[in-house]
């Protein structure tokens, strides 16, 4: 079956609470799963770019123009009447009044708490990503203490992080589980998820909800490891397609900076990583040097948003 390249937008948002709302369309009738909600977009045309197509199709559709459309995920599936690739791009800036001309309705939704239904096969990891958090803490209790980590996790915690990798890689086997179970009862007294490096069995025995792969072991393992959530370090587009493969729902790429965690390995710059990056084919946050004062950046060259260690705690 031939693949089509396809265009799809989020478009975005802010509530009046400051929640993040995109906008969905449903199906209509006469047309392959009618009734079902999607992204907007469409087919890239001959010599187009998956961007140049999704100006054009958001322009022909909603009768809106685009003025800041980041790379964000790439994704394939095998309908029964084609097989697509998806790039989606978050649409956050756009200009004019919607007028919808292709869908029956129009309805603005929260990843978190969708309202509408059923929606096309080919979403249901691209609602889990958007729900996934745009900073991801990493710690470091080896380096400034157990004591010091957990009270500045309680902190960010309480100043809403909700996402959180445990690496120990300085802790003695007995420290690091002590540290491991307390961090994890901490993260999710505040709802937090939190996932162990490496460490599929202190993972699972501290209750967290999943485990992030360091690349070597993304290399050799053959299937995905049993927890909810599972990402890995790349360095590389080739290790970006494994995580992918893998089915990782998430992925951190870098260094963009030089980091004191990783001394003697250069950062590749913000346009080296929109260049290995392109469309990623998971959610992916940049990781090496930087800080929250850096998202915007990131979204700009592809990324989902950050990842970091001592600026974390800050």
């Amino acid at each position: 079956m031939k693949l089509t390249e396809v265009a799809a937008a989020v478009i975005e948002r802010r509530a009046a609470d400051g929640a993040m709302e995109f906008l969905l369309g449903q199906r209509a009738s006469g047309t392959f799963y009618p009734g079902y909600w999607e992204f907007p977009g469409g087919k890239v045309e001959p010599g187009e770019t998956a961007h140049a197509a999704l100006v054009r199709e958001l322009g022909e559709e909603l009768g809106i123009g685009v003025t800041r459309a980041d790379p964000w995920l790439r994704r394939e599936h095998v309908y029964e009447h084609a097989h697509v690739r998806l790039n989606f791009f978050r649409v956050r800036d756009w200009c004019g009044e919607l007028h919808d001309h292709v869908h029956s309705a129009l309805a603005w939704q929260r990843a978190e708490a969708l309202t509408v239904s059923p929606m096309l096969p080919a979403n249901a990891p691209v609602l889990a990503a958007l729900a996934l958090p745009d900073f991801y803490a990493i710690s470091h209790a080896g380096e400034i203490g157990i004591d010091a980590q957990l009270l500045a996790l309680a902190r960010a915690l309480e100043s809403g992080l909700r996402l959180v990798q445990l690496r120990e890689p300085r802790l003695d086997g007995a420290r690091r589980a002590a540290f491991v179970h307390a961090a994890v009862d901490l993260c999710h007294q505040y709802g937090a998820r939190v996932l162990v490096n490496a460490d599929t069995g202190l993972a699972e025995a501290a209750g967290a909800d999943g485990v992030h792969l360091p690349a070597r072991e993304l290399a050799v393992l053959e299937r995905r490891p049993d927890f909810a959530l599972v990402a890995a370090s790349c360095h590389v587009a080739a290790e970006l397609d494994r995580a992918a493969a893998l089915g990782c729902d998430f992925a951190v790429f870098g260094p963009v900076r030089p980091t004191t965690s990783h001394p003697g390995a250069a950062g590749i710059g913000w346009e080296a990583f929109a260049a290995a990056l392109a469309v990623p084919p998971l959610p992916t946050l940049a990781l090496g040097g930087l800080s929250r004062a850096d998202l915007d950046a990131a979204q700009r060259a592809g990324a989902h948003g950050i990842a970091a260690i001592r600026s974390a705690w800050d």
